[in-house]
């Protein structure tokens, strides 16, 4: 069965619909791409013919390159010979001498938007869930149909480079806005009626860089203007990918090259640059990351089978702090009835106020009306009434991290919400086996841990307790899915596994800056490697208080056991800046860093007497060595404890989580990239030279010994 359909009407316009069987929604493997030559063939060969229509058959119109093939490409050749080929098809397609028009029912993105570009005119129906763009940058690739040289020549170098460089998708009325779109429709019929309309009206259409008197919009390359650009854009970009994420220097080079060159060279350019990202490790690592393994957690890998897919229609929040209030907004944005329960009227009302200001940068930007805003912010009740929690399919708790506080808001609350309710807490330290003891009801209890800010991190971290059931955690995984938040499942354990794994970055920045190294050094460190922020900086996001009340509840509980806990060494430079120097962290204005009421925040100049340089610095290399391996090995660590169950859990755990780097694809994908027995023997060193905590995982030695890999 063909994936294309092919008709002429009365008027001679030919429609090809695309329509690939194979897949649920259309892609650029080879079963499209045969049968769509064979239709320009058709076209060409056909004097009858006055007029072409591109459309789908599918919701969707196009959703770019068939990744899979992408990721198996291990020759640069080949990755070259198929944008070539591609690039070839959209040629013929522009200049087969009939005006062509893309008629877009749904998403393109991608090989999706450059067959769109290659177009004539594009008529797009304005549906807001629709996405246009060049996403590419995202799994460290550039757009390989030709897009780099078409876009640039149709909104200008500069309106050009920024999307291409961030992966942005836009709307069908921010893309007619962009000028990628010309038209929009009100529907199906509505859009085919326009392109059939445009493509009679314009018999002798041609693409604008294939008139002779074609000229940049906004200037070429060598334009005053663009020359400007191009001396301050690489260095911005590198500011912002430290050199890690080769995609955006050889995006700029295509745009800059092709802005000098004629079109078609400038599609040649354009696909040795594609083959050169195409078989590199970045790529690997992040195709087979944040597009295999991602996909197959949205799809339900970690969720126990055998239970239909649930849904939250009302929820409870026990604490309007920010946690609870940022919980409390995903939930309403997705139209679930919320009570945003607090001790007091005020904090409550607190709670929800996070909302209002929000809501009141969206209604301000145009995004949303204040009709829009009212009905959202209804859903969200403010209270001290427990009371009002009845009927609640889930409660969540999000009080203070002790124990003795959450033990009483959780028997406060079951008293009153049904026998069907989940209970989950949102800790990222206290494991949830010990806080279900609180509950009449463990099975139905679980952990949601979210991260802060709730309505910007993408993860959840979902913790099983002993007690813990597959349809509670089913329950909890449809929820988190609910609020379109890409849920992780975790087995309890101190820390579970975000926060575990996530503290050897800030704990290890600290103990460098112990040691006497400096501390710009060791934020610049934090940066090269890839984290989002420095480890100085983050530990200050998240409070030193915070992570000295974990280190006294440890040791708590070890010493309860009759254990003696093993000290991180940076343990006792957290205890001098919170209790001896009163520095907490970014709350209290004081941490490692200074925050001035007034200009930016800068490092604290006192570090310098109370943690005196060291005669030998190390170098950047090896500090960015520490700051990698203590946290992929720990990740390691958690995954041979059965801490976290998957591959893909782990990787996507880690990058969603706390920002563990994303180029390298994620901690395990890290280790992978690396080599298991190069990364063994550099911890080894490692541990010989700083201590017992770069010891590398007792399964890394196995797999090592065995030849074995995380798959």
């Amino acid at each position: 069965m063909s994936a294309i359909e092919y008709t002429v009407d009365a008027d001679g316009i030919a429609t090809i619909t695309l329509d690939l069987k194979t897949r649920p929604m259309n892609v650029l493997a080879a079963e499209l791409t045969e049968p769509f030559a064979e239709a320009i063939t058709k076209v060409e060969g056909d004097a009858a013919v006055k007029g072409v229509i591109i459309t789908s058959g599918k919701k969707e119109f196009l959703a770019g390159a068939d990744i899979d093939g992408v990721f198996a490409i291990t020759d640069p050749k080949l990755a070259y010979e198929l944008a070539e080929q591609y690039k070839a098809l959209l040629r013929r397609l522009e200049k087969c001498g009939r005006p062509v028009v893309a008629a877009l029912n749904g998403t393109a993105l991608g090989g999706g938007l450059e067959l769109a570009l290659a177009c004539h005119y594009r008529v797009a129906i304005n549906n807001p869930k629709s996405k246009f763009g060049l996403p590419e940058v995202k799994l460290g690739l550039l757009p390989g149909g030709g897009g780099t040289q078409r876009l640039p020549r149709l909104i200008g170098i500069q309106m050009a480079l920024q999307p291409m460089l961030e992966g942005k998708e836009f709307s069908p009325a921010e893309a007619k806005a962009a000028g990628i779109i010309n038209e929009l429709a009100s529907d199906s019929a509505d859009m085919l009626a326009k392109a059939k309309a445009w493509a009679i009206a314009n018999p002798k259409a041609i693409q604008p860089w294939d008139d002779k008197k074609f000229k940049f919009p906004g200037g070429d390359s060598k334009s005053p203007g663009m020359v400007q650009l191009f001396a301050i854009a690489p260095s911005m970009a590198h500011a912002k990918t430290q050199g890690n994420y080769p995609a955006a220097d050889n995006i700029l080079s295509c745009v800059y090259e092709g802005g000098v060159v004629d079109f078609d060279t400038g599609c040649r350019i354009e696909s040795r640059y594609f083959a050169d990202l195409v078989v590199s490790q970045v790529s690997k690592n992040m195709i087979g990351t944040l597009w295999f393994q991602l996909n197959a957690i949205n799809k339900g890998k970690s969720r126990p089978e055998g239970f239909e897919k649930s849904t939250v229609k009302k929820l409870g929040v026990l604490g309007a702090g920010m946690m609870g209030a940022g919980i409390a907004y995903v939930s309403a944005k997705v139209g679930i009835e919320v009570v945003l329960l607090d001790s007091t009227q005020e904090s409550a009302d607190k709670g929800k106020a996070y909302s209002t200001a929000l809501l009141d940068k969206l209604v301000k930007k145009g995004r949303m009306t204040a009709d829009a805003q009212a009905a959202f912010l209804k859903l969200i009740t403010p209270t001290t009434d427990y009371a009002l929690l009845d009927g609640c399919d889930l409660i969540i708790e999000a009080v203070f991290e002790d124990r003795v506080i959450k033990a009483d808001v959780t028997k406060k609350a079951e008293a009153v919400i049904p026998s069907t309710a989940t209970f989950a807490s949102n800790t990222s330290t206290l494991p949830i086996t010990g806080l279900a003891k609180a509950s009449a009801r463990p099975k139905q209890f679980i952990g949601l841990h979210f991260f802060s800010p709730v309505d910007k991190m993408p993860l959840v971290e979902i913790i099983m307790g002993e007690e813990t059931s597959p349809e509670t955690l089913a329950k909890g995984f449809d929820y988190v899915q609910q609020i379109k938040k890409t849920p992780i499942v975790v087995n309890d354990s101190r820390g579970f596994y975000t926060s575990r794994s996530f503290a050897t970055y800030v704990m290890e920045g600290a103990a460098m800056l112990l040691e006497g190294q400096h501390p710009r050094s060791i934020e610049v460190a934090g940066l090269k490697a890839g984290m989002p922020v420095g480890p100085l900086a983050l530990h200050d996001e998240v409070s030193m208080s915070l992570s000295l009340h974990v280190l006294t509840q440890t040791r708590k509980d070890f010493a309860a056991e009759g254990k003696t806990m093993t000290e991180h060494p940076a343990s006792v430079l957290i205890e001098k800046m919170v209790d001896t120097l009163k520095r907490p962290g970014k709350k209290a204005k004081a941490g490692f860093y200074d925050y001035p009421d007034v200009g930016e925040k800068h490092l604290w100049a006192g570090l310098a007497k109370e943690f005196p340089l060291a005669k030998e610095q190390l170098t950047q290399a090896e500090m960015i060595d520490r700051l990698m391996f203590s946290q992929a090995n720990e990740a390691a660590k958690c995954f041979e404890e059965n801490v976290v169950m998957t591959v893909a859990d782990t990787n996507i755990g880690s990058i969603f989580g706390w920002g563990f780097a994303p180029h390298h694809g994620g901690a395990l994908q890290f280790i992978n990239a690396i080599g298991i027995a190069e990364f063994v023997k550099r911890s080894e060193a490692l541990a010989a030279k700083y201590g017992a905590r770069f010891t590398p995982a007792a399964l890394l030695k196995k797999m090592a010994a065995e030849g074995k890999r995380f798959e």
